[in-house]
Protein backbone atom coordinates (compact mmCIF):
# COMPACT_ATOMS: atom_id res chain seq x y z
CA UNK A 1 0.00 0.00 0.00
CA UNK A 2 1.23 3.80 -0.75
CA UNK A 3 0.40 6.08 1.59
CA UNK A 4 -2.06 8.02 1.57
CA UNK A 5 -3.30 12.07 1.93
CA UNK A 6 -5.10 10.03 4.97
CA UNK A 7 -1.93 8.75 6.46
CA UNK A 8 -0.25 11.85 6.53
CA UNK A 9 -1.90 13.31 9.91
CA UNK A 10 -2.35 10.17 11.52
CA UNK A 11 1.67 10.42 11.17
CA UNK A 12 2.12 14.12 12.52
CA UNK A 13 -0.05 12.94 15.32
CA UNK A 14 1.96 10.19 16.06
CA UNK A 15 4.46 13.13 17.53
CA UNK A 16 2.09 14.18 20.03
CA UNK A 17 1.64 10.34 21.30
CA UNK A 18 5.08 10.03 21.60
CA UNK A 19 5.33 13.41 23.77
CA UNK A 20 2.69 11.56 26.06
CA UNK A 21 4.36 8.49 26.05
CA UNK A 22 8.08 10.32 26.85
CA UNK A 23 6.61 12.45 28.93
CA UNK A 24 8.11 15.50 27.02
CA UNK A 25 8.36 18.97 27.96
CA UNK A 26 6.55 21.59 26.33
CA UNK A 27 9.95 22.54 24.21
CA UNK A 28 10.36 19.32 23.01
CA UNK A 29 6.95 18.25 22.56
CA UNK A 30 6.66 21.39 20.27
CA UNK A 31 9.69 20.00 18.37
CA UNK A 32 8.64 17.19 18.10
CA UNK A 33 5.69 17.73 16.50
CA UNK A 34 7.06 20.78 14.43
CA UNK A 35 9.42 18.72 12.95
CA UNK A 36 7.43 15.80 11.87
CA UNK A 37 5.47 18.51 10.17
CA UNK A 38 8.18 19.93 8.22
CA UNK A 39 8.89 16.02 7.46
CA UNK A 40 5.36 15.46 5.92
CA UNK A 41 6.16 18.21 3.69
CA UNK A 42 8.63 15.66 1.56
CA UNK A 43 6.76 12.60 2.30
CA UNK A 44 7.14 10.47 -0.50
CA UNK A 45 4.18 9.12 -2.12
CA UNK A 46 5.74 6.39 -3.90
CA UNK A 47 6.49 4.40 -0.50
CA UNK A 48 4.47 3.03 2.12
CA UNK A 49 2.73 4.31 5.42
CA UNK A 50 5.46 2.06 8.00
CA UNK A 51 8.48 3.53 5.96
CA UNK A 52 7.33 6.72 5.56
CA UNK A 53 7.22 5.76 9.42
CA UNK A 54 10.51 4.60 10.12
CA UNK A 55 12.24 8.12 8.72
CA UNK A 56 9.69 9.74 11.46
CA UNK A 57 10.36 7.76 14.34
CA UNK A 58 14.23 7.57 13.82
CA UNK A 59 14.34 11.79 13.62
CA UNK A 60 12.18 11.93 16.37
CA UNK A 61 14.84 9.31 18.17
CA UNK A 62 16.97 11.49 17.51
CA UNK A 63 15.60 14.70 18.86
CA UNK A 64 14.13 12.70 22.20
CA UNK A 65 17.46 11.29 23.06
CA UNK A 66 15.91 8.28 23.61
CA UNK A 67 16.89 4.52 21.36
CA UNK A 68 13.31 3.08 22.60
CA UNK A 69 10.37 5.63 22.29
CA UNK A 70 7.91 3.69 23.97
CA UNK A 71 9.75 1.10 26.24
CA UNK A 72 7.79 2.32 29.25
CA UNK A 73 4.51 1.30 27.35
CA UNK A 74 5.68 -1.73 26.37
CA UNK A 75 6.46 -3.27 29.48
CA UNK A 76 3.11 -1.93 30.65
CA UNK A 77 1.02 -3.51 27.62
CA UNK A 78 2.79 -7.04 28.46
CA UNK A 79 2.23 -6.93 31.60
CA UNK A 80 -1.48 -6.08 31.11
CA UNK A 81 -1.67 -9.23 28.25
CA UNK A 82 0.21 -11.94 30.87
CA UNK A 83 -3.07 -10.43 32.87
CA UNK A 84 -5.34 -11.82 30.51
CA UNK A 85 -3.57 -15.18 29.46
CA UNK A 86 -5.05 -17.73 32.53
CA UNK A 87 -8.86 -16.83 31.26
CA UNK A 88 -7.30 -17.30 27.48
CA UNK A 89 -6.35 -20.74 28.24
CA UNK A 90 -9.50 -21.82 29.60
CA UNK A 91 -11.43 -20.48 26.82
CA UNK A 92 -8.99 -22.41 24.66
CA UNK A 93 -8.82 -25.94 26.67
CA UNK A 94 -13.02 -25.66 26.13
CA UNK A 95 -13.33 -25.05 22.85
CA UNK A 96 -14.51 -27.07 20.50
CA UNK A 97 -12.82 -25.38 17.94
CA UNK A 98 -8.97 -24.52 18.75
CA UNK A 99 -7.64 -23.31 15.88
CA UNK A 100 -10.76 -20.42 15.74
CA UNK A 101 -10.89 -19.80 19.55
CA UNK A 102 -6.71 -19.48 19.24
CA UNK A 103 -6.87 -17.66 16.03
CA UNK A 104 -9.44 -14.73 17.52
CA UNK A 105 -7.23 -14.67 20.72
CA UNK A 106 -4.26 -13.77 18.18
CA UNK A 107 -6.39 -11.26 16.76
CA UNK A 108 -8.07 -9.72 19.82
CA UNK A 109 -4.52 -8.93 20.67
CA UNK A 110 -4.36 -6.58 17.77
CA UNK A 111 -5.74 -3.98 19.39
CA UNK A 112 -2.71 -2.76 21.42
CA UNK A 113 -1.06 -0.70 18.58
CA UNK A 114 0.14 2.88 19.75
CA UNK A 115 0.18 4.00 15.96
CA UNK A 116 -3.64 3.59 15.29
CA UNK A 117 -5.96 6.61 14.32
CA UNK A 118 -8.68 4.78 16.67
CA UNK A 119 -7.53 2.96 19.69
CA UNK A 120 -10.13 0.19 21.40
CA UNK A 121 -9.99 -1.64 25.13
CA UNK A 122 -8.24 -5.12 25.17
CA UNK A 123 -10.72 -5.82 27.74
CA UNK A 124 -13.45 -4.93 26.02
CA UNK A 125 -12.31 -6.73 22.65
CA UNK A 126 -11.38 -10.38 24.45
CA UNK A 127 -14.98 -9.72 25.50
CA UNK A 128 -16.68 -9.96 22.67
CA UNK A 129 -14.16 -11.43 19.81
CA UNK A 130 -15.05 -15.04 20.39
CA UNK A 131 -18.21 -13.64 19.85
CA UNK A 132 -17.79 -11.59 16.66
CA UNK A 133 -17.37 -12.75 12.72
CA UNK A 134 -14.77 -12.52 10.24
CA UNK A 135 -15.60 -9.43 8.05
CA UNK A 136 -13.55 -10.70 5.54
CA UNK A 137 -13.06 -14.69 6.24
CA UNK A 138 -11.04 -17.12 4.41
CA UNK A 139 -10.61 -19.28 7.37
CA UNK A 140 -11.80 -22.72 5.95
CA UNK A 141 -9.14 -21.79 3.77
CA UNK A 142 -6.44 -20.92 6.10
CA UNK A 143 -7.08 -23.55 7.87
CA UNK A 144 -7.05 -26.22 4.75
CA UNK A 145 -3.45 -24.45 3.96
CA UNK A 146 -2.43 -25.44 7.95
CA UNK A 147 -3.15 -28.96 7.61
CA UNK A 148 -0.89 -29.08 4.13
CA UNK A 149 2.16 -27.09 5.33
CA UNK A 150 5.36 -27.74 6.60
CA UNK A 151 6.70 -24.93 7.16
CA UNK A 152 4.96 -21.59 8.24
CA UNK A 153 6.38 -18.21 8.93
CA UNK A 154 4.43 -16.06 11.87
CA UNK A 155 5.22 -12.13 11.59
CA UNK A 156 4.37 -10.36 14.47
CA UNK A 157 3.24 -7.22 14.96
CA UNK A 158 3.20 -5.36 18.49
CA UNK A 159 4.32 -5.95 21.86
CA UNK A 160 1.69 -7.24 24.25
CA UNK A 161 -0.03 -8.53 21.16
CA UNK A 162 2.91 -10.83 20.81
CA UNK A 163 1.65 -12.51 24.46
CA UNK A 164 -1.41 -13.51 22.51
CA UNK A 165 0.40 -14.41 19.33
CA UNK A 166 2.31 -16.94 21.67
CA UNK A 167 -0.10 -19.25 22.82
CA UNK A 168 -0.92 -19.06 18.84
CA UNK A 169 2.05 -20.53 17.82
CA UNK A 170 1.39 -22.66 20.78
CA UNK A 171 -1.67 -24.39 19.75
CA UNK A 172 -0.90 -24.24 16.18
CA UNK A 173 1.78 -26.28 17.55
CA UNK A 174 0.08 -28.84 19.05
CA UNK A 175 -2.78 -29.01 16.46
CA UNK A 176 0.21 -29.41 13.36
CA UNK A 177 2.89 -31.29 15.02
CA UNK A 178 4.37 -32.16 12.19
CA UNK A 179 4.85 -28.71 10.69
CA UNK A 180 8.20 -26.14 11.35
CA UNK A 181 6.97 -22.62 12.88
CA UNK A 182 9.12 -19.51 12.91
CA UNK A 183 8.29 -16.15 14.52
CA UNK A 184 9.63 -12.84 12.97
CA UNK A 185 9.81 -9.93 14.66
CA UNK A 186 11.83 -6.09 13.53
CA UNK A 187 15.22 -5.62 13.42
CA UNK A 188 14.97 -2.26 15.95
CA UNK A 189 13.05 -0.94 18.12
CA UNK A 190 10.02 1.18 16.08
CA UNK A 191 6.65 2.21 17.02
CA UNK A 192 5.65 -0.71 19.80
CA UNK A 193 6.65 -3.50 17.79
CA UNK A 194 7.96 -6.62 19.03
CA UNK A 195 11.87 -6.91 18.52
CA UNK A 196 13.69 -9.80 19.65
CA UNK A 197 14.25 -8.61 23.32
CA UNK A 198 10.48 -8.41 24.05
CA UNK A 199 9.95 -11.92 21.66
CA UNK A 200 12.82 -13.87 24.16
CA UNK A 201 11.25 -12.63 27.07
CA UNK A 202 8.38 -14.01 26.07
CA UNK A 203 9.95 -17.72 25.45
CA UNK A 204 9.66 -17.71 21.99
CA UNK A 205 13.24 -18.46 21.26
CA UNK A 206 12.22 -21.99 23.47
CA UNK A 207 8.86 -22.56 21.49
CA UNK A 208 9.76 -21.99 17.72
CA UNK A 209 12.45 -20.75 15.58
CA UNK A 210 13.10 -17.24 16.21
CA UNK A 211 14.08 -14.05 13.49
CA UNK A 212 15.25 -11.22 13.77
CA UNK A 213 13.64 -9.91 9.93
CA UNK A 214 16.56 -6.90 9.90
CA UNK A 215 13.68 -4.45 8.97
CA UNK A 216 13.42 -0.81 11.16
CA UNK A 217 9.82 -0.63 9.48
CA UNK A 218 6.53 -1.21 11.64
CA UNK A 219 5.91 -3.94 9.38
CA UNK A 220 7.79 -6.46 7.30
CA UNK A 221 9.34 -4.53 4.41
CA UNK A 222 11.07 -7.49 2.06
CA UNK A 223 13.38 -4.86 0.75
CA UNK A 224 14.66 -3.93 3.40
CA UNK A 225 14.90 -7.03 5.42
CA UNK A 226 18.56 -9.43 5.60
CA UNK A 227 19.31 -12.21 3.39
CA UNK A 228 17.53 -14.98 5.91
CA UNK A 229 14.57 -13.46 6.45
CA UNK A 230 14.08 -12.79 3.04
CA UNK A 231 15.17 -16.41 2.34
CA UNK A 232 12.68 -17.80 4.73
CA UNK A 233 9.88 -15.40 3.48
CA UNK A 234 10.07 -16.26 -0.19
CA UNK A 235 10.68 -20.37 0.62
CA UNK A 236 7.39 -21.25 3.59
CA UNK A 237 4.64 -23.00 2.18
CA UNK A 238 2.29 -20.67 4.69
CA UNK A 239 2.77 -17.03 6.15
CA UNK A 240 0.41 -16.08 9.26
CA UNK A 241 0.69 -11.76 8.87
CA UNK A 242 -0.35 -10.01 11.98
CA UNK A 243 -1.18 -6.57 12.12
CA UNK A 244 -2.00 -3.50 9.85
CA UNK A 245 1.49 -2.56 9.16
CA UNK A 246 2.69 -6.04 7.79
CA UNK A 247 -0.38 -5.65 5.64
CA UNK A 248 0.29 -1.93 4.10
CA UNK A 249 3.89 -3.32 3.51
CA UNK A 250 2.69 -6.95 1.68
CA UNK A 251 -0.32 -5.75 0.31
CA UNK A 252 0.70 -6.66 -2.62
CA UNK A 253 3.57 -9.54 -2.38
CA UNK A 254 5.24 -10.81 -4.91
CA UNK A 255 4.07 -14.25 -3.57
CA UNK A 256 0.82 -16.57 -2.47
CA UNK A 257 -0.62 -18.13 0.28
CA UNK A 258 0.16 -15.57 3.05
CA UNK A 259 -3.16 -15.08 5.92
CA UNK A 260 -3.50 -12.03 6.87
CA UNK A 261 -4.76 -11.23 10.66
CA UNK A 262 -5.77 -7.96 11.59
CA UNK A 263 -8.25 -5.83 13.41
CA UNK A 264 -9.24 -2.50 11.13
CA UNK A 265 -8.01 0.73 12.72
CA UNK A 266 -8.02 3.04 10.26
CA UNK A 267 -10.14 4.80 7.26
CA UNK A 268 -7.21 4.12 4.86
CA UNK A 269 -6.65 0.30 5.14
CA UNK A 270 -10.98 -0.14 5.42
CA UNK A 271 -10.82 1.22 2.13
CA UNK A 272 -8.40 -1.00 1.05
CA UNK A 273 -10.11 -3.89 2.42
CA UNK A 274 -13.51 -3.02 1.29
CA UNK A 275 -14.14 -2.99 5.43
CA UNK A 276 -15.17 -1.10 8.15
CA UNK A 277 -13.27 0.38 11.03
CA UNK A 278 -13.85 -1.91 13.65
CA UNK A 279 -14.04 -5.02 11.40
CA UNK A 280 -11.46 -8.35 12.14
CA UNK A 281 -10.45 -9.66 9.19
CA UNK A 282 -8.85 -13.43 8.07
CA UNK A 283 -7.47 -12.63 4.52
CA UNK A 284 -5.79 -15.49 2.73
CA UNK A 285 -4.23 -13.94 -0.78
Amino acid sequence: MLIDKECVGCIINQSVKVANAINASKSLSDELTSTVELMSKEFSHESSPPEIASYVYEKMAQIANKIDLYDELKESSTKKALSFTPILKEKLSNSQNRLLTATKMAVAGNVIDLAAAVEFDLEEELEKIFHTEFADSNFDIFEEKLQNAKTVLVIGDNVGEHIFDYMFVEELKKLYPKAHFSYMVRGCPIINDVTMKEAKEAGFDKLCELVDSGVNTPGFTYDRANKHSRELFDSVDLIISKGMGNYECMSPSHRKNICFLLKVKCSVVANSLKKKIGDIVCKLV
